[in-house]
């Protein structure tokens, strides 16, 4: 919660140096008002605007309550809502009560989304209600301003959906929200777990509204969000395409790529398979989904999706054999850099590995090379000041070759003893 404040106080110090933004798209779905399914609940923002690091959500792990927001308000009054929104949170009030808090600020719209204690919406808004009885009957029902609530221990969903201005589908937006809740309601009702849901529900809305940028998602029961997988990486601009190809997975490796760089690998560069496509709304859903006795790893530090996908096989393969131990997964990733199957990263401690084995998830922080290494550097038996001294005279790439068989024993040694 200290650092959710410290967000805060982040995003209100640039507010002034951002264009205006909102997000249009706020979604919360539960599929499991008990807790007990790990993918039971999910929430998550999409828009056509900009700025979307401001809107996608807040997100309480130890609370387990996440807080959307938008609507046509400044960020300063946004920034307000969000605030006293989580004061209430904090203070044990339900999520209608402090949903309300939006009414304060014109304009203005905050979505709460919890595992149990059910969702709400109040401020500035145009949502449908969907709740999904036991036996299979779907309700949507639409309301506009105030306070919309899914009343804990109901199976459901608030979908809101605007179009941004500027948007070229503009004017598609009613219609998209009310066939968007009738399909979350038919996949609530068909089983279909609230993290898989969310990913769908990004793709009509993007597709079909053309609120297409990111955004992103969090997992309200297993603490895992996108991060900043999707959020754009500039102040101004628009986030990640959710209806686009993201990246591309081996099916039998998991090698990845991201693109653009995708697009110049069709095999899997090492077992020859042809590669998947996998698009971002896709892309979203699997990364907040923990399936079965699978590890979800998460991998910050580095944009490299090679990186990542490496790393998650290692983490993977690591808490097979060790459990849930952050020492070993640690050793695990550096010898992974020691025998160069991970390049481009340097040598992570326990501390830098974030376990939460109830959730079956790691966190993984890299630090990225300095100077753009691709390797840590080595404990050569020379001062680094005669090699500075040498700069890039080509007899320095001949010395280093000799220092290499010369010193070979220690060099062995020095990378054992990390």
């Amino acid at each position: 919660m200290q650092n959710m404040k410290k967000l805060l106080l982040f995003i209100l110090t640039i507010a002034t140096l951002i264009a205006p933004v909102a997000a249009t798209g706020n979604i919360v779905i539960v599929t499991d008002p008990t807790g007990e399914d790990p993918n039971g609940a999910a929430a998550g923002s999409i828009s056509f605007g900009q700025n979307m690091f401001q809107s996608t959500f807040l997100h309480s792990k130890d609370n387990n309550f996440a807080v959307l927001s938008g609507g046509e308000g400044d960020s300063a009054a946004r920034l307000g809502a969000i605030v006293k929104t989580i004061d209430r949170l904090k203070a044990g009030a339900p999520p209608e009560e402090a949903a309300s808090a939006a009414g304060l600020f014109p304009g203005v719209r905050t979505m709460v989304g919890t595992a149990t204690k059910g969702a709400a919406v109040g401020g500035s808004f145009d949502v449908y209600v969907v709740i999904v009885e036991n036996d299979g009957t779907i309700t949507v029902t639409p309301q506009t301003g105030g306070i919309a609530v899914l009343p804990a221990g109901k199976k459901g969903a608030i979908i809101h959906l605007r179009n941004t201005h500027g948007n070229p589908m503009y004017g598609t937006a009613t219609k998209v929200r009310q066939e968007t809740a009738m399909n979350i309601g038919r996949m609530i009702r068909d089983g279909h777990p609230a993290t898989h849901i969310l990913g769908q529900v990004f793709k009509q809305v993007s597709n079909d509204a053309g609120e297409k940028y990111g955004g992103g998602g969090v997992n309200l029961v297993s603490g895992i969000t996108t991060g900043d997988m999707f959020t754009p990486e500039k102040m101004n601009t628009t986030g990640y395409p959710m209806n686009s190809p993201y990246s591309k997975v081996c099916p039998i490796c998991y090698w990845s790529i991201g693109f653009p760089r995708a697009y110049d690998h069709q095999v899997c560069p090492e077992c020859g398979t042809p590669l998947n496509t996998i698009y971002a709304y896709d892309a979203l859903g699997n990364a907040l989904t923990v399936a079965g006795r699978s590890v979800h790893v998460s991998v910050h530090g580095s944009d490299e999706l090679g990186i990542i996908g490496t790393t998650r096989k290692i983490v993977a393969s690591t808490v097979r054999r060790e459990g849930y131990c952050n020492v070993e997964i640690a050793n695990s990733i550096n010898q992974a850099i020691d025998n160069a199957i991970l390049v481009g990263v340097n040598y992570v401690e326990p501390r830098d590995i974030n376990v939460v084995e109830r959730s079956r998830a790691v966190g993984v922080y890299f630090k990225p090379l300095p100077g753009r290494r691709s390797a840590p550097p080595w404990d050569l038996p020379v001062s680094s000041y005669i090699l500075d001294l040498i700069g890039n005279i080509q007899t320095a790439i001949g010395l280093i070759l000799v220092l290499l068989v010369l010193f070979r024993s220690s060099l062995i040694k020095s990378f054992k003893n990390r």
